[in-house]
C-alpha cells in the first residue's frame, strides 16, 4: 500500500514538473519542428517584437497629443510628473523600436522592457498624491490604472504567453506596493473602512477593492495566457503546414500543389482527367555510360547545371515538370491546366531546350564533363489521363496515356535517325494550328520506330 502511495507522489510530482516545464518554456516544445521552420517562428516572432514597439510609440504620441491639447485638471498644484513620465516612455519606446530592427531582441531586456512599462505606469500613478497633495491612498482610485490591460494584452501579440504572465505578474507586484505604500502612510487622517460610500467619498481604503482591482488584473492575465498556451500549438502547426506546403510546390507543378494543399480533400489513388496535352522527354547522350567513369561530385553537379538549364525553358513556354527520369526529364504541356497551344508550346521547348544545353558545353567541361554534353528531346500529343496513382500511404500525381509512351520511344529513336529533337507528324500537324512556325523541316515517312508495331511519319524539329 505505501508503494501504491509512494508511486502516486512520484507521478504527482512528475506531472507537476512537466506543467511548470510547459509554463516556462511558454507552450509546447519545438522538438521535430525542422530547423528552418523553427527560424521562420523565429523570425515571426521578431516581427511581432517590432509591431509592439509600433504600437507602443502610437500609444506615447496619442497620449502625449491628448494631453496637450487636453483641458488640465484643476486641484493639481503640486509638481507634475506627466510630461516627464511621457517623455522617458517615449524616448525608451523608440530606443526598443530602433533595437528591435538591428538585432533579435533577448528575453531579458524583453522582460526589462515590460519593468520599465510597469514602473513608469505606478510611478505616474504614485505621482498623483503628491501633485494634488492628497494621502497615497488617493491614488487608488485613478482610472490610470486601467492602461495595464493595454501593456497587458500588448504583450499577447508576440504569441508567447510567458511574456502575458511576466507583464502581468509585474503589474500585480506594483500594484500591491503601491496598495501597501497607501496603507502604511502617515499623511492625513487616512484609516481602512469597509464602508463603500465613504472609501468613494474619502481617502479611506476599502480593502476588498484593491483585492478586486489585483483579481481582475490576474484573470485577464490568466484568461490571455490559457488562450496563448492553447494557440502557440496552433501556431507552431500552422508554420509547419506553411512550410510543407511552400516545400510542396517545390516538388510539383504550382497548380499540382495548390489541388493538395488547397483541396477540401485530399486526393485519392483512381481519380484523373481525360485532357489533350503534349508531353516533352530530354534525355541526355550516353550520361550512364560516361558518368561511371566520373567523381560522383562532378557527375551530380552536371546534372544540376543541365536540369537548371533546361527547367527555366521548359517552365517559360507554360511546362510543368512531371518527373526526374534520372538524367531525363518528362515535362507537361496542357496536362496540369488546360492549353489551347500545349503541342506548339512543347516544340518550341524542346528546341530551346537543347539549344540552352549545347550553350553551356564550355562549363560542362569546366566541371569535368569529358567531352560534349548532348542531349536529346522527344515530343508527342494526344489525350492523356492526369490524375493520382498509388496506394493509401504513397501518392503519385501523374499522367498516364499513349503520348506518353511514345514520346519515350520517339527519345530513343532520336539515335537512329540522327537528330536531336523528334516529333511525329500529327503532333507537328496540331503544333502548326496552334502557331508553330518552324520552316524547312525534315519530314521522315513510313519510319519504324523500336516498340512500335506499326510505322510512323516523323518530323526532325532539330
Amino acid at each position: 500500500m505505501k508503494s501504491i502511495v509512494k508511486a502516486d507522489a512520484r507521478s504527482s510530482e512528475s506531472a507537476s514538473r512537466r506543467t511548470l516545464r510547459y509554463i516556462l518554456r511558454g507552450g509546447p516544445t519545438d522538438d521535430g519542428i525542422p530547423s528552418r521552420v523553427r527560424a521562420e517562428i523565429a523570425l515571426r516572432e521578431a516581427a511581432a517584437e517590432r509591431l509592439i514597439g509600433w504600437v507602443q510609440l502610437g500609444i506615447v504620441v496619442f497620449f502625449a497629443t491628448l494631453y496637450s491639447i487636453a483641458p488640465k485638471a484643476e486641484g493639481g498644484s503640486g509638481f507634475n510628473f506627466v510630461p516627464i513620465a511621457l517623455a522617458a516612455y517615449f524616448l525608451f519606446t523608440v530606443l526598443r523600436l530602433g533595437l528591435s530592427y538591428r538585432m533579435v531582441l533577448p528575453e531579458w531586456y524583453l522582460v526589462t522592457s515590460i519593468v520599465v512599462d510597469i514602473a513608469l505606469l505606478c510611478g505616474l500613478i504614485f505621482s498623483f498624491h503628491i501633485q494634488y497633495a492628497q494621502h497615497p491612498a488617493f491614488y487608488l482610485k485613478a482610472p490610470t490604472l486601467m492602461y495595464v490591460f493595454i501593456f497587458i494584452s500588448l504583450r499577447a501579440l508576440r504569441f508567447d504567453p510567458r511574456f502575458v504572465l511576466t507583464t502581468g505578474a509585474i503589474a500585480i507586484i506594483g500594484w500591491l506596493m503601491l496598495v501597501g505604500y497607501a496603507v502604511v502612510g502617515e499623511m492625513g487622517g487616512m484609516h481602512i473602512t469597509r464602508n463603500y460610500v465613504e472609501y468613494l467619498t474619502s481617502n479611506a481604503i476599502l480593502i476588498g477593492a484593491e483585492l478586486d482591482k489585483t483579481i481582475i488584473i490576474l484573470g485577464v492575465t490568466a484568461i490571455l495566457s490559457f488562450a496563448l498556451y492553447r494557440g502557440r500549438q496552433m501556431l507552431f502547426d500552422s508554420i509547419r503546414d506553411h512550410a510543407a506546403a511552400e516545400d510542396l510546390r517545390r516538388f510539383f507543378a504550382p497548380e499540382v500543389a495548390r489541388s493538395i494543399t488547397d483541396s477540401d480533400k485530399m486526393p485519392k489513388a483512381g481519380e484523373g482527367k481525360i485532357r489533350n496535352a503534349a508531353i516533352l522527354i530530354v534525355d541526355v547522350r550516353s550520361f550512364t555510360s560516361t558518368a561511371e567513369t566520373l567523381p560522383p561530385q562532378v557527375v551530380m553537379e552536371t546534372l544540376a547545371k543541365y536540369q537548371e538549364a533546361v527547367l527555366p525553358v521548359i517552365q517559360g513556354h507554360n511546362g510543368r515538370i512531371d518527373k526526374f527520369l534520372g538524367d531525363g526529364i518528362l515535362a507537361t504541356f496542357g496536362a496540369v491546366q488546360r492549353s489551347e497551344r500545349y503541342a506548339a508550346d512543347a516544340l518550341r521547348a524542346a528546341r530551346e531546350a537543347v539549344a540552352a544545353v549545347d550553350a553551356l558545353n564550355e562549363e560542362f567541361k569546366a566541371l569535368g564533363w569529358p567531352g560534349e554534353l548532348k542531349v536529346g528531346a522527344a515530343v508527342a500529343s494526344g489525350s492523356v489521363t492526369v490524375g493520382v496513382v498509388g496506394a493509401k500511404d504513397r501518392l503519385e500525381f501523374t499522367v498516364i496515356g499513349n503520348p506518353v509512351n511514345l514520346a519515350s520511344k520517339l527519345e530513343d529513336a532520336n539515335k537512329a535517325q540522327n537528330t536531336r529533337v523528334l516529333t511525329d507528324a500529327e503532333t507537328y500537324r496540331v503544333a502548326c494550328e496552334q502557331g508553330f512556325d518552324a520552316k524547312d523541316l525534315s519530314t521522315r515517312r513510313n519510319e519504324s520506330v523500336a516498340g512500335l508495331n506499326h510505322t510512323l511519319d516523323l518530323v526532325a524539329i532539330a
